[in-house]
């Protein structure tokens, strides 16, 4: 005879749990007056009322701003001092971070050990659902361990309810290894707050159909991690002004941006862009520093080593002895 075992939420390994009552003081559990009847309204109607509620998220981040701020320059030194960034999370949070993670490489040519994801269900789990996982901190434990946190890396738990068991097991397993660790959240007071360093609130209210996190609470997230690694790369100066100087050239699409971001950078035509580009390997980075120092391949490369790839600080040898 099957039973109703799988119905039980799972404990989290906080003292602040209290079984199914814990659910019912989550805003993002709660019921949306706004969207009320909202399998009476016409198309046009949803679509508003959708879109009126999403004009709250980025407010809500605003708001968590300095948190955002701190986390940033949390991860920019793990990156620096050869750490890495592990992101932590299960379904439509989960799949967010991957997302991130995976785009960090072509974006800022990080290598993808630099900024890493652990999903509840593993990577089968971005595709097809597998969300009892998330019930067993002891699993998050289990994955976060296999990749060894050390005192160098940082390790971020997202879960839009806070208390995700799965995500709460694994950052606390982090911290008590030495690991900084930080929670993205759209709820106060939560199991992920209590083990995370800092945490990032995104108080976006309740959503359009009640529970589904993947609509304003996933929205959040996404920007959350966006000036995430976004902040990180440009902190460590894989940006330059507020160009993708860092861009990793493997397809015709990335090319093109290469040898526009040279254009712009150094004020130069086209083919003095590519020529630059063939001379220096390849590297933008590289092609920066040498039209913008004056130096070249081979001093460029040694300053860019001496910076640890900030190309500002490379074209402006003179501080790096500060």
């Amino acid at each position: 005879m099957a039973t109703l075992t799988m119905l039980e939420p799972a404990q989290t390994p906080r003292s602040n749990s209290n079984g199914p009552d814990e659910f019912f003081g989550l805003v993002t559990e709660t019921a949306n007056t706004a969207s009320e009847g909202l399998d009476t309204k016409s198309a046009l109607e949803i679509a508003r009322i959708i879109n009126h509620e999403d004009a709250k998220v980025a407010a809500a981040v605003k708001k968590a701003l300095p948190e955002i701020a701190v986390v940033i320059d949390t991860v920019a030194r793990s990156l620096r001092d050869g750490g890495r960034l592990i992101y932590v999370g299960a379904g439509s949070s989960g799949r967010i971070a991957s997302l991130d993670a995976s785009e960090c490489p072509p974006a800022f040519s990080t290598a993808p050990a630099q900024v890493q994801y652990i999903m509840a269900g593993g990577p089968k789990a971005l595709a097809s659902a597998s969300d009892v996982n998330e019930d067993s901190p002891e699993l998050g434990q289990r994955d976060i361990a296999r990749r060894r946190p050390t005192r160098k890396d940082i390790v971020i738990g997202i879960s839009a309810s806070g208390r995700t068991p799965y995500v709460v097991g694994a950052v606390e397993y982090a911290r008590a290894r030495g690991a900084k660790t930080a929670a993205v959240t759209c709820n106060l007071n939560t199991a992920l707050a209590e083990v995370a360093d800092t945490t990032i609130i995104a108080d976006v209210g309740p959503e359009v159909i009640s529970g589904s996190t993947r609509m304003k609470s996933a929205t959040a997230q996404k920007m959350i991690l966006n000036m995430i690694t976004t902040g990180a790369m440009t902190r460590l100066g894989y940006v330059y002004d507020n160009l993708m100087v860092n861009v990793h050239m493997k397809n015709a699409k990335l090319v093109e941006r290469g040898i526009r971001v040279l254009m712009k950078v150094c004020d130069i035509d086209r083919d003095t862009a590519i020529r630059t580009i063939k001379s220096a390997g390849k590297s933008i980075p590289i092609a920066v520093v040498m039209l913008k120092a004056n130096v070249d391949k081979m001093e460029a490369v040694r300053r860019l080593t001496k910076s640890d790839g900030n190309v500002r600080l490379a074209i402006e040898d003179s501080r790096l002895e500060l």
